[in-house]
């Protein structure tokens, strides 16, 4: 079309300056036809329409209210636990409250057991202090035509430096090695005899009677370490009194021999010894 007019301008040279000007605007709008063509030429961009933005929106909706039907189950889970748990351990608490008050009961027996048993051990104690009292009694202050004499030392025992000997004079089947005459003595509140000084061994000795039975009286002389010891842990001071120790013997006397190292597990008399009663 441009071509045209050109050619009719060029055809007509006694066109006017308007007419050239009319030429320029059709110029103009043809070139924005033109540009308008090619705009329309491109393609459209396309909007999602309401029917295409609905799915989303389902999807949306759907998902949220499964999150929160969810949230709602284990909120709801969470309360049954947490309801379950306290009334397992109100149970729980129940049983051993239950447990403790059974074993305060049984304390309480218990101990109402020991209140009395204590009571009734007061009871025998002082009736075996009074019963040792009357027998201490009877030993040392024995009865006689005249009322009561007392003694230093009770029945049986002899009496040297405020000093009690009781010589056991057992026959030879009652008669018992070192250890089970210490045993013996002890079970008489005494032990075998110590003697510490010349006139204590003299007392002994001649205390010591022999017999056709009686080979020796135990003393609380024993070998232990290598030295003769007495029974009260005290070394033997004068060693020229008996044999050099050997292990495994101890010490007898006898009043027509003096004292002798004999093996522990003879058998033979004994002597005891306790401390008298000042009187």
């Amino acid at each position: 079309m441009n071509k045209e007019l050109k050619r009719i301008t060029l055809k007509n040279p006694n066109v006017s300056l308007y007419d050239e000007n009319i030429e320029e605007e059709a110029e103009y709008v043809n070139a924005a036809v033109n540009t308008v063509d090619k705009k329309e030429a491109t393609p459209d961009v396309k909007f999602p329409s309401k029917s295409q933005l609905v799915p989303p929106l389902t999807v949306c909706w759907v998902t949220l209210v499964i999150i929160m039907s969810l949230r709602i189950y284990f909120a709801l889970k969470q309360m049954c636990d947490v309801s379950e748990l306290k009334q397992l351990i109100d149970k729980q608490l129940s049983l051993e409250n239950e447990k403790l008050n059974r074993n305060y009961s049984n304390l309480q027996v218990q101990y109402e057991n020991l209140k009395q048993q204590i009571k009734d051990m007061e009871t025998k104690w002082k009736d075996d202090n009074v019963t040792r009292a009357q027998w201490s009694i009877d030993q040392y202050c024995p009865k006689d035509n005249n009322g009561r004499t007392c003694k230093a030392c009770q029945s049986g025992w002899l009496n040297s430096t405020s000093i009690c000997y009781a010589p056991n004079n057992a026959e030879r089947s009652y008669q018992k090695t070192w250890e089970e005459a210490r045993e013996d003595c002890r079970g008489k509140n005494s032990d075998l005899a110590v003697i510490v000084n010349e006139a204590q061994k003299k007392f002994t000795t001649d205390n010591s009677w022999s017999s056709s039975e009686i080979t020796g009286y135990w003393i609380g002389l024993k070998v232990e370490d290598g030295r003769w010891k007495w029974v009260d842990g005290t070394n033997l001071t004068n060693d020229s009194w008996i044999e050099p120790p050997v292990n495994g013997r101890c010490a007898t006397s006898l009043q027509s021999q003096g004292w002798k190292s004999v093996n522990c597990t003879d058998k033979n008399a004994w002597i005891c010894r306790k401390k008298a009663l000042f009187v």
